[in-house]
């Protein structure tokens, strides 16, 4: 039943937030906010959560296993001691080093499962597509770091062909999702996680002496404007892109009386030439050919028994629990679904009924309900440190030793 009245297409706040339950639950829901792991380790807190990492992938191994990890991480990290391997990328870039070689460790009897965890992680790194050029050069640059850290000139050479790359990649990138017309959630996230990354390769580059903090900080500003700009044409994005049906309530079927339900059944049985020998008989056919045509159009499930009355010419035919009673277990039958787009490749039919013209206001309340449900806030912090913990990130050092 559809309500009427002043509020028609005002949709009621559990309506909207069932449908968002929905989408939540198909997984539709896009997730543009940052990695906590990638914003753990570029802080001022990544000499600790590197540490926790090393002691807690320690504590879950036997000691042989203990044994053959640090000595695999020995000859990967030629020796013992990483410059500046407690800070920022570096740190991260260990990180991920322990774990590969970790799992290495746990999976030496069994190659297969070693190689198929490899090659998960190889696909995704930090929520994006190790396959786009943004997550082929953060990959890249992550797995070069441990094995170069010691010669601070090759760190510095790579570092600063790192940072060109991915300087010229994010300007384009930007430029394809804002002017090209190429947005897109998962665009948006490569577009963050590189950017945040970009600019620790950035401060990295302040450590080892190879340019001025005034480029940092130029580059920061540059990312916290673009951040803002970007975020509103997503909300943009968003709002052209989602749409939103109602599910159709069931169909009311016709009611057919009893005296046309016999008729109909009457119908399907006139051609046949019957004779019956007791009350209550199978029919006997003749053999013309109109009898062939009766028995293809009897109903296919059902059992029909030839009942006489008074009059042996005068007959009707009853079914014994068939589809054409089913019409009295009700009047309705299934609804169609209604279907809920987010974006492209983003959708998931619902069965939430609504008047259809609320759907406009529903899907502006989706909007609002997306955004909220993304950690911006902590996003937009990134770009915009207080002043002394961005000099805290600049002034940071600390190497690690196994």
């Amino acid at each position: 039943m559809i309500l009427t009245g002043p509020g028609l297409c005002i949709p009621s706040r559990a309506t909207v937030q069932e449908l968002f339950s929905v989408a939540r639950d198909a997984g539709i829901i896009p997730d543009i906010s940052m990695d906590p792991i990638l914003t753990s380790f570029l802080s001022l807190d990544s000499a600790a959560v590197l540490q926790h990492r090393y002691a807690s992938l320690q504590r879950s191994m036997s000691g042989e296993q203990q044994s053959a990890f640090g000595l695999s991480l020995s000859e990967k990290l030629g020796g013992r001691r990483v410059t500046h391997g407690r800070v920022g990328i570096v740190a991260l870039a260990l990180s991920m080093l322990f774990d590969q070689v970790a799992q290495q460790i746990r999976a030496q009897g069994s190659p297969e499962g070693a190689i198929t965890g490899l090659r998960a992680e190889a696909q995704n790194i930090f929520g994006i597509s190790s396959s786009s050029r943004i997550g082929l050069f953060v990959h890249s640059y992550l797995a070069v770091v441990p094995g170069i850290a010691n010669n601070l000139v090759g760190m510095a050479e790579t570092t600063e062909l790192f940072d060109n790359l991915l300087k010229l990649e994010l300007l384009d990138h930007y430029e394809r999702m804002t002017t090209k017309k190429r947005m897109s959630s998962v665009s948006v996230q490569q577009w963050l996680v590189g950017a945040a990354f970009h600019l620790h390769v950035r401060i990295h580059q302040v450590r080892l002496n190879s340019v001025p903090r005034g480029s940092v900080e130029s580059l920061r500003r540059a990312y916290k404007s673009k951040f803002d700009c970007l975020i509103q044409d997503y909300t943009i994005y968003l709002r052209r892109n989602i749409q939103e049906t109602a599910a159709a309530g069931p169909k009311k079927k016709k009611n057919v009386s009893a005296q046309e339900q016999t008729d109909t059944l009457t119908n399907l049985t006139c051609k046949y030439n019957v004779v019956f020998n007791d009350s209550l008989a199978e029919p006997v056919t003749s053999s013309d050919s109109s009898n062939e045509t009766a028995t293809a159009n009897r109903p296919i499930n059902a059992r029909i028994i030839w009942k006489t009355e008074e009059s042996r010419t005068d007959f009707k035919c009853v079914e014994n629990q068939v589809s054409s009673s089913a019409g009295n277990k009700g009047d309705e039958d299934v609804g169609v679904p209604g279907m809920l787009v987010i974006e492209p490749l983003r959708n998931v039919s619902h069965n939430v009924r609504h008047h259809p013209c609320q759907s406009p206001a529903i899907q502006e309340a989706l909007v609002t309900h997306i955004m909220n449900a993304q950690d911006l806030e902590s996003n937009r912090n990134f770009f915009q440190y207080p002043e002394k913990v961005f000099h805290g990130l600049l002034r940071q050092r600390g190497h690690f030793e196994l």
